[in-house]
């Protein structure tokens, strides 16, 4: 249910980091696939899926925002980036909410906590992806508690 001066949002749980993604970036949702290493690949890159017929880079987003925590990865979240996309491994999606612009701008980035390395290695390979990643955000507790009542 969108309306006026709503943002519907996927939510999905990047480690223990709650975050969110514009609804218009995102393809789809589905349990992870067969992931096939690339050699020359960085670090946060895990591999190439193939995702309806198509060969995907699957990037751990734990390890895009400089997470710690071990991985455990439930879901793929693919997102619309060149012609083939590329799916986010992580740990859960929660559903779409609505969520006020004002509390968007509020919200910390989630690449916030990400290597300059990273960023830069990152925008080399896909630099519309490093530019959907601008729009993610990584929800404060507060937040997250008012979407959990907004769903109930």
């Amino acid at each position: 249910m969108t309306g006026e001066g709503r943002n519907p949002a996927l939510l999905f749980r990047v480690r223990t980091r709650l975050c969110a993604l514009p609804i218009a970036h995102i393809l789809e949702t589905m349990r992870p696939l067969p992931v096939e290493r690339v050699a020359t690949a960085p670090d946060f890159v895990l591999g190439v899926a193939l995702i309806r017929g198509v060969a995907t880079p699957v990037v751990d987003a734990g390890a895009l925002i400089g997470a710690s925590e071990p991985a455990d990865f439930k879901r793929f979240v693919t997102l619309k980036s060149g012609e083939s996309g590329v799916a986010l491994a992580v740990e859960e999606v929660l559903g779409v909410r609505d969520l006020p612009p004002a509390s968007l701008r509020k919200l910390p980035p989630l690449r916030r906590d990400a290597s300059t390395e990273i960023l830069s290695e990152l925008g080399s390979l896909d630099a519309e992806l490093l530019t959907m990643l601008k729009l993610a955000r990584t929800l404060t507790d507060r937040v997250a508690a008012g979407l959990v009542e907004q769903a109930a």
